[in-house]
């Protein structure tokens, strides 16, 4: 292993660093997001606030629900960005001559894995919540956390996790009031749709 590891060019040797972590990192976050990882005790997932990286882990054992705002600065996107760049990369590296060449493909094919997983995501999520949930009914009085952001008067779209069915499940959210930043305390006022919640501010709530 050290022979074939010092026999590496510089380039080689980054492209195997950057396929190696996030290969290390995608299996936990994997294995985080099915045995159930309780979302509020802080993890390996998360997602940017103003330029700002925060960390979250995934919803409970449910699919993230993706919503029909998917969200692509999170970590975990950038996980499989890097995953489906790195192994491309490093096993396209004798088949392709042009370094130039090699990089445009691996790109694409890391922009294509984080499509596919976003998408599989939100296909999954939307198969779950559709037999067990009624969100119209039971998601309005609901206590929660904001995911990510949620801008100020409905000019946008953040995530909020909240507890409905027995479980943590994650949905798009809307606000009336002023910016509720990533951690506040909500309530759910309304389920605008299958996927997008009406919330408020809640102050010192323990949930």
């Amino acid at each position: 292993m050290i022979l074939w590891w010092t026999s590496l060019s510089l380039f080689m040797k980054i492209l195997w660093v950057i396929t190696l972590a996030s290969s290390l990192i995608f299996i936990i976050q994997s294995v985080m997001t099915f045995i159930g990882a309780d979302a509020g005790d802080g993890g390996i997932d998360g997602n940017f606030d103003g330029g700002d990286l925060t960390t979250d882990v995934d919803s409970s054992s449910e699919f993230s629900d993706m919503g029909s705002g998917m969200n692509l600065l999170t970590f975990r996107n950038f996980v499989n960005f890097f995953l489906g760049f790195g192994w491309t990369a490093v096993l396209l590296h004798d088949k392709i001559q042009s370094t130039a060449l090699l990089m445009v493909v691996a790109v694409l094919v890391g922009i294509a894995l984080v499509v596919a997983v976003m998408y599989l995501f939100k296909w999954l999520s939307g198969m779950q919540q559709s037999g067990t949930i009624n969100v119209h009914k039971q998601a309005v009085g609901c206590l929660g956390k904001v995911y990510l952001a949620i801008p100020a008067a409905r000019s946008g779209s953040g995530k909020v996790q909240i507890t409905i069915g027995g479980a943590v499940r994650e949905y798009d959210a809307l606000t009336d009031g002023e910016t509720l930043p990533t951690g506040s305390n909500i309530k759910v006022l309304e389920a605008l749709d299958d996927h997008t919640l009406l919330v408020e501010g809640q102050e010192s709530l323990i949930i």
